[in-house]
């Protein structure tokens, strides 16, 4: 088989539905193909919703929530494809991106991967790949200069990057096998830059392809407790990359650059209207102790808990 499609849910009934329907109005005709759903515990009916939808998917409904790296390597190692394209359930394909991710790992045997370009709900084109992590993309972020330094997410041919997002990212399944899929101890955030990572430390390149398109929409909060535990859990998430793949030297001085622009936010935030400073300053207090505060990890525990689920 060719492509499998791998879409990982988390109570996006009707996300995940929209996200099926474009898989079935945009999959390149005459390719062969399956589609694989992972709902992670969801208590949204979406694994009903799924069934109902009329759509032929291979559904594994979780008793238990686990993490976005974890679902992942599920759908990797069970897939038939010898591509597989990793979808969020709030993912839509747009027209021909499916076959132009396809045809960008088809040219390059090299590739181990490739993102699609994201667009917001509003179709505006958002970051999607970056240089990997480091001293020098923490300079670049303390100076400002993330987005000429870091994105790489720019221009209109198809280039090798450092890591992609996973929302829209086509993976060469040998490739995933070989670097032992995603490391489950990234619960969710880094995950994906971790992979790209290691599949580049094994010899393999990773691509964005802006002629793949795909709508990933805006669902962030901008309610501060809401968005609390997905803050502690993205800055708990690049530790544990600077942990895994840097010593301790630059990752005490990434930590301390990476703070340093949002204490500086959180100042000006205090004079402009329509910004909340504590916002930032918490940025940069998981920036600086990362393992402080309770994350989407937690909240996973605290609801299989709940759910007298036993792991």
């Amino acid at each position: 088989m060719k492509l499998s499609y791998c879409v990982v849910n988390t109570n996006g009934r009707d996300f995940l539905l929209a996200c099926l329907d474009a898989i079935g109005r945009h999959h390149p005709a005459g390719m062969d193909h399956e589609i694989l759903v992972l709902d992670n515990s969801s208590d949204d009916g979406s694994p009903a919703a799924v069934k109902r939808s009329g759509h032929e998917v291979r559904l594994f409904a979780l008793e238990r929530r686990t993490g976005k790296a974890e679902n992942d390597s599920r759908l990797l190692r069970e897939a038939h494809g010898e591509l597989c394209l990793l979808l969020n359930e709030d993912t839509e394909l747009c027209e021909g991106a499916a076959a132009a991710l396809v045809a960008a790992l088809d040219d390059n045997p090299h590739a181990g991967a490739a993102g699609a370009q994201l667009l917001s709900s509003a179709g505006k084109k958002k970051a999607c790949a970056w240089r990997l992590p480091g001293l020098m993309t923490a300079v670049a972020g303390a100076l400002f200069l993330h987005k000429l330094v870091t994105v790489q997410s720019r221009g209109s041919r198809t280039r090798t990057v450092g890591w992609t997002q996973s929302s829209a990212m086509l993976v060469r399944r040998s490739a995933a096998a070989e670097v032992h899929f995603l490391d489950p101890d990234f619960f969710v955030y880094s995950d994906e830059t971790d992979f790209c990572k290691r599949l580049r430390d094994a010899g393999w390149e990773v691509l964005y392809v802006p002629g793949a398109r795909a709508i990933h929409h805006d669902q962030l909060t901008t309610d501060l407790r809401s968005a609390q535990r997905r803050i502690v859990e993205f800055h708990r998430g690049r530790d544990r990359y600077l942990r895994k793949h840097h010593g301790p030297l630059v990752r005490r001085v990434a930590r301390a650059l990476g703070a340093f622009p949002y204490l500086l936010r959180g100042v000006a935030a205090l004079a402009l209207p329509g910004h909340d400073p504590r916002r930032y300053l918490l940025h940069a207090r998981q920036e600086l102790m990362p393992r402080a505060g309770e994350g989407i990890r937690e909240a996973a525990e605290e609801y299989n808990r709940r759910a007298r689920i036993a792991p």
